[in-house]
């Protein structure tokens, strides 16, 4: 359970003249659980793209399984802000989506592929979704029925691409450990973040990426000040409180002093956080007190 699924050997990628990867090394291993994470264009959706398959490197190699073995079986989930949610097509529908390719003859599933979709539905606890439109659901509902989409193909890895942006919090939760669970169940894991507090603290693996990989490891080894300075060029705050890590921006580094002395003269006191007494004539039913008896 510890030999490598994919391995990326000087893997680098370039998108016209510009060049979105460069000399990027990385293994994911059988059983893994790793978030990649880094800023918006850092190239972390093109490294996924290229686990998958549909890049190619403009150099290095992707190679499946390098020690001989089956091919692994992948199964992707996209991100939700790329599906159009108005093309009429039911949960059972896009979770059987999933089967395509798998040679089959006839354009319609089978029996066998349908039980195989509800066995996949039920273990997500969404069956009774089934016939629903997928723009009647839930976000986290809707992911769900994407995660199963991939689960059906039985996949050895299961790449995510930001599954929890744009959630609640009690359905980011729901996601996480749906995907824990599948993780415990043998399932290798490759997901992208923007969220290192609710999402990267968590995960067993890191890996920081811009352009390069500026660091991988635990997240108590890279989600330190010296990392995210390189990884974001901007000063971060790391507080470590027992197993909990939060990070945050450097106050300091982005609100300069509101002296009064040093703004112009007649700056509104909105400014510096103040509500100034002002009077609204007669007739209003409510007065404001002075500013210097707050």
């Amino acid at each position: 359970m510890h030999h490598p699924i994919l391995d990326l050997r000087g893997v680098s990628f370039t998108y016209g003249d510009g060049t979105v990867l460069r000399d990027v090394d990385l293994s994911i291993r059988e059983g893994a659980f790793c978030g990649i994470v880094g800023p918006s264009g850092a190239g972390k959706t093109t490294l996924l793209r290229l686990m998958e398959g549909s890049l190619r490197p403009t150099a290095g190699t992707v190679e499946s399984r390098p020690d001989g073995r089956r091919p692994p079986r992948l199964g992707v989930v996209p991100q939700l802000e790329t599906i159009d949610w108005t093309f009429p097509i039911t949960v059972e529908e896009v979770v059987l989506l999933g089967t395509a390719g798998d040679g089959r003859r006839l354009p319609w599933a089978t029996r066998a592929m349908r039980a195989r979709a509800n066995d996949v539905l039920d273990q997500l606890g969404i069956a009774h979704l089934a016939r629903r439109h997928i723009r009647n659901l839930s976000g986290g509902q809707q992911q769900r029925a994407f995660v199963a989409r991939a689960l059906v193909r039985k996949p050895d890895l299961l790449l995510l691409d930001e599954p929890t942006s744009g959630v609640d919090v009690v359905t980011r939760h729901d996601v996480l450990h749906l995907l824990h669970d599948l993780n415990h169940e043998g399932i290798a894991i490759v997901l992208t973040t923007h969220d290192l507090n609710a999402v990267a603290a968590h995960l067993p693996s890191l890996v920081c990426v811009n352009g390069a990989i500026v660091a991988q490891g635990t997240p108590s080894q890279v989600l330190t000040p010296e990392v995210l300075r390189r990884l974001y060029g901007a000063e971060m705050v790391v507080v470590n409180q027992g197993d909990m890590i939060l990070v945050g921006d450097a106050f300091g580094a982005m609100v300069d002093p509101h002296d009064r002395e040093t703004h112009a003269v007649g700056t509104p006191a909105a400014h510096f956080g103040e509500v100034p007494a002002h009077d609204h004539g007669p007739g209003t039913d409510h007065e404001h007190q002075d500013v210097e008896s707050r």
